[in-house]
């Protein structure tokens, strides 16, 4: 069995090889092996899991094998149905259950669908975990396994979830604002948060106008959502609203609007954060912890408030790692990913999105004034198609090529080179101060790679 786990846990072709129900059961009796608290006879006892998943129509499929998988092995599952990411890490935390399974493929089309899995406090698992499941799976260790009787678990659905998050989403909003007055465009990407956003800005006191929030179970994120907001941007325009909101499709990720339909993005994002929570005090290290994929702009204008940016690999879990390591409270990607530790474990869409709407409340500032607090370098991306994601080491004239890139750049610009941990896809990223010159870059680092992997 080759390896499993990418940057955000397994993901695939539903029913194609890795992500198939068979391997969603073995997964799930793995992860009971791993997490269970043991009886006299080593069975799992007391063990809870809570199993949430997006709107996707292979959800039905691998969250049934999934329980199927956990109950096999005598533990008590909690069935969430369509819930955001984060919303499952909350609940798991909330009902001091041992783990949480995400069946969700984010922001990818709906014919994939992906597993991902928490601990008990709502973190995502390290890859020495996620290696420890691998090893499981390519052993006999479970065949030992197999409760009967009384000890055989059982599957609960849980009605309440949406609820319970809705209300937990809205106390990270300040008790002494409301969103009176404010007109949001909302895109809810057709996916797992697509009930719950609606009426979290709508109680807070939003006039809200929501669009692609009739899943279907085949047309989420479908040119729409987080990774394709031109439609938010132009309802922006038609409905005269502040802000444009864009959740992607398990709703961990979120692009924003301005009032004039250009888009803020999860750099954009963080500046404004950041820069709020440097000025109150609030920023712990006065450190933001972003990735290498993050715009220049970003550490220029944190550096400029007298605070520092780290950056960590790119991926969620990796920031939420590097944020835990040094007690830090904000990071996040360019892609829209934000994390606020002191309010959840994982990226969440909602809350990034109200601590805009707070700042923008706050200080009486339009969103197009606030993101002018950082100024983007240019920065250009491509993603090349390769055959096989081989150590671009091994490879000398794409060495070559970056390092050439590099040294004509020297200080004004970087390169960022890696492969997308979900698609078979090299990341090809140059910034710099001249938009034609870095883009020139791009297409001879692109040729090199094209021509050795492709």
């Amino acid at each position: 069995m080759g390896k499993l786990f990418g940057t955000d846990g397994i993901r695939g072709i539903a029913n194609q090889p890795p992500m198939t129900s068979e391997l969603a059961m073995a997964i799930g009796r793995a992860t009971a092996y791993l997490f269970c608290q043991n009886d006299a006879r080593g069975f799992p006892k007391n063990t809870k899991v809570v199993i949430g998943k997006d709107t996707r129509l292979s959800g039905y499929m691998l969250e049934n094998a999934l329980a199927a998988g956990f109950c096999s092995m005598g533990v008590k599952v909690f069935l969430v149905g369509p819930l955001p990411t984060p919303g499952i890490a909350f609940i798991t935390r909330s009902m001091r259950a041992d783990a949480g399974v995400v069946i969700s493929a984010s922001h990818n089309p709906y014919q994939y669908n992906g597993i991902k899995i928490f601990d008990r406090h709502g973190f995502k698992l390290p890859d020495q975990k996620e290696e420890e499941i691998e090893a499981i799976l390519s052993s006999e260790t479970l065949e030992k396994f197999r409760p009967t009787m009384e000890f055989v678990g059982r599957a609960t659905r849980i009605d309440d979830a949406i609820g319970r998050y809705i209300v937990y989403i809205k106390d990270t909003f300040p008790q002494e604002l409301t969103l009176d007055g404010i007109r949001i465009v909302l895109d809810a990407a057709n996916g797992a948060a697509y009930k719950i956003a609606p009426i979290v800005f709508e109680e807070l006191g939003a006039e809200v106008f929501t669009i692609h929030n009739t899943p279907n179970g085949r047309n989420i994120n479908d040119q729409c959502g987080a990774v394709y907001p031109q439609s938010m941007c132009k309802a922006v325009h038609e409905h005269r609203a502040e802000i444009g909101i864009a959740l992607d499709g398990d709703g961990d990720r979120v692009t924003l609007s301005d009032e004039n339909g250009e888009i803020v993005d999860g750099d954009q994002i963080m500046a404004i954060c950041a820069l709020n929570m440097l000025a109150n005090d609030e920023l712990k290290e006065r450190t933001l912890v972003a990735t290498p994929m993050s715009n220049m702009g970003l550490e220029v204008a944190i550096r400029k408030a007298g605070g520092k940016v780290i950056r960590a690999p790119v991926g969620d879990r990796y920031i939420v790692e590097t944020m835990r390591k040094h007690s830090l409270n904000l990071g996040g990607e360019q892609s829209g990913h934000i994390v606020f530790l002191d309010h959840n474990t994982t990226g969440d869409a909602l809350i990034a999105a109200l601590k805009v709407l707070a700042i923008m409340k706050r200080t009486g500032r339009p969103l197009s004034e606030l993101k002018r607090q950082m100024v983007q370098y240019p920065q250009v991306l491509e993603n090349v198609f390769v055959r096989n994601k081989e150590d671009f080491a091994q490879y000398p004239k794409i060495v070559q090529t970056i390092k050439r890139v590099e040294n004509a750049l020297g200080e004004g610009g970087r390169v960022v080179v890696r492969y997308s941990g979900t698609e078979p896809l090299a990341r090809v990223m140059v910034e710099g101060e001249d938009f034609q010159q870095i883009q020139r870059y791009v297409e001879e680092i692109a040729h090199s790679i094209r021509a050795q992997l492709g």
